[in-house]
């Protein structure tokens, strides 16, 4: 099973991660991600792995 790694000193709360995966990522209003998933669900991995990529600051990581 896969599981989602935040490195809280890089994320920056772009939302990039919520906006690829909304089921998994939250950034709330102060900009503090919460991840509603760690281990996410094999039909939600696609999306994650996108998120991953596409973070910013490269704050997330999949770990298996």
């Amino acid at each position: 099973m896969s599981r989602i790694e935040v490195d809280r000193d890089r994320c920056v709360g772009s939302g990039t991660c919520e906006a690829l995966a909304p089921a998994v990522f939250e950034v709330d209003d102060d900009g503090v991600l919460a991840v509603l998933r760690p281990e996410p669900a094999e039909d939600e991995l696609p999306d994650v792995r996108d998120a991953v990529q596409a973070c910013p600051t490269r704050a997330l990581a999949l770990a298996d």
